[in-house]
């Protein structure tokens, strides 16, 4: 049987189930008396509860409860549904975007100082990917450089005109591009 450790379950509430008989956990509501020695619950009149009416209430004018003749509150986050060619507006629920124009209308400042880090963020990043593509551009190059040279050494192999110093550098060749991607140069993380 699994059980929790003895940390997390001094940090639990304790259950009916987990003690034995004897312990009564109650809803909170507090006792209105006691048990006698007989098992027969005396009602003590100090400890019940006596709500007090304030006067002039059959005078008051509100009620508990809200009258139909009322219009609905009007919700300001509505949306549009287009049903049988006819555009009905809809209430609906608060969502994210809304939750966030709150937020920004409460902390201006802040949202200014997001904008600039992101436009920042954005602009080392365009900065960054133009770098790779130039560098890109130039290690393409000397890739496709190699890959000629390795095609000319695969000719003079195939047509046995290769020495062993040349069969070695081929496969160091191979081997580099195939580290790359393929001829490809790809990018460092």
């Amino acid at each position: 049987m699994v059980r929790a450790t003895q940390p997390l379950m001094a940090r639990l509430r304790l259950t009916t189930k987990q003690v034995n008989g004897g312990y009564y956990k109650g809803n909170r509501t507090g006792s209105m008396g006691f048990f006698a020695k007989n098992g027969s619950y005396v009602i003590d009149w100090r400890k019940v509860r006596t709500y007090v009416v304030p006067e002039n209430l059959n005078e008051f004018k509100l009620t508990p409860f809200v009258t139909k003749l009322m219009p609905p509150t009007k919700s300001k986050y509505v949306k549009d549904i287009e049903r049988n060619g006819r555009t009905h507006t809809v209430e609906r629920a608060l969502e994210d975007k809304d939750f966030l124009d709150i937020w920004a209308a409460d902390n201006g400042p802040e949202v200014i100082k997001q904008e600039r880090r992101d436009q920042i963020r954005e602009e080392r990043e365009r900065r960054r990917q133009e770098e790779l593509e130039l560098l890109e551009a130039q290690f393409g190059e000397r890739d496709r450089i190699r890959e000629k040279k390795i095609r000319q050494l695969q000719e003079r192999l195939e047509e046995g005109r290769l020495r062993e110093g040349d069969r070695i550098k081929t496969e160091m060749l191979k081997r580099r591009l195939e580290l790359r991607g393929g001829g490809r140069r790809t990018e460092r993380v």
